[in-house]
């Protein structure tokens, strides 16, 4: 049986008080549960490392060749603790997070630098994948996830959401006119997802309020893409080259909706719809301290 770190405190500390009841009053233990430590200590190493009598305790040369052994290790002990509360304080070390590339472009990206400057100590490895991955394949810290979750292996934070808006370039809307009502979508081409179909119901309400699908939120009008992309960037480009009318959210056309560069269609129909956008992760034991920062920093910045 292999020596415990409880035996080698006993030891040290008997060794350091001169006396096994000065031990146990130092640790906040009983006599006996001292003594039996140092009893179960010799016993293990087949060896006497203190000589006891009625009035003291003498350490042998074998347990004094012992102690520098049993000091080395409960010091590494001490300095790896230190340096565990000196990361929780200051989060150090490799952190890889995985988005969609739109959102790693659009939402994470600027803000690397603020986020750096905070914790220079977290080196960051940021990998963008289209379809959702398996985090411990792939060894991710955290995955950034947009929409309703799920895989109920992994836990969940939400950072925030993001509202979805139909949007189209001046160019294209003066080349093919703007449609005034929803039906008149059908005249236009419209840009979609491959996958999933869900992408390709539009939050827009039909004549009279009516929606164009049923739906469990009753606010989804379906599409039928006349160009389809995998990426939400690749349909953003396209919308920006005026090859026609997108549905996209607000995270990735911010820029564009500012500058004009993409303009709003069918507001008065578009109902207020937001795409969840949750940090997914794998949790036996408690977060890593550089888990919780970027949480906490991206958290706050989304809200």
């Amino acid at each position: 049986m292999k020596s415990t770190i409880e035996e080698l405190v006993a030891f040290r500390t008997v060794v350091d008080t001169g006396s096994i009841t000065a031990a146990a009053e130092q640790l906040g233990q009983t006599v006996s549960g001292i003594s039996r430590a140092l009893s179960r200590l010799e016993q293990k190493l087949d060896t006497t490392l203190m000589r006891r009598t009625t009035r003291r305790l003498e350490i042998t040369e074998e347990g004094a060749a012992f102690l520098l052994r049993t000091r080395a290790i409960l010091d590494a002990i001490d300095d790896a603790e230190e340096q565990m509360a000196v990361r929780r304080e200051q989060p150090a070390g490799r952190l890889r997070v995985n988005a969609a590339s739109p959102f790693m472009l659009h939402a994470i990206v600027p803000l690397v630098p603020e986020f750096r400057k905070l914790y220079p100590q977290i080196s960051l490895e940021l990998d963008t994948d289209d379809l959702p991955i398996d985090l411990l394949e792939r060894r991710t810290d955290i995955a950034i996830r947009i929409g309703p979750l799920r895989d109920s292996t992994l836990h969940a934070r939400p950072l925030g959401t993001h509202r979805l808006r139909v949007l189209a370039s001046p160019a294209y809307l003066e080349a093919h006119g703007k449609p005034r009502k929803v039906s008149e979508l059908a005249g236009h081409a419209l840009l979609g997802f491959t996958q999933p179909e869900s992408l390709n119901r539009w939050p827009l309400r039909g004549e009279n309020g009516a929606t164009g699908a049923s739906s469990i939120h009753g606010d989804e009008w379906p599409t039928v893409p006349t160009i389809a992309a995998s990426s939400g960037e690749t349909l953003r480009q396209l919308a920006l080259a005026g090859a026609g009318i997108v549905c996209l959210s607000d995270f990735m056309t911010a820029a564009d909706r500012a500058s004009g560069a993409l303009v709003q269609v069918l507001a008065r129909d578009t109902v207020d719809v937001r795409q969840p956008v949750n940090a997914v992760y794998y949790r036996n034991t408690q977060l890593s301290a550089r888990i919780t920062s970027f949480l906490d920093f991206l958290s706050q910045r989304m809200t």
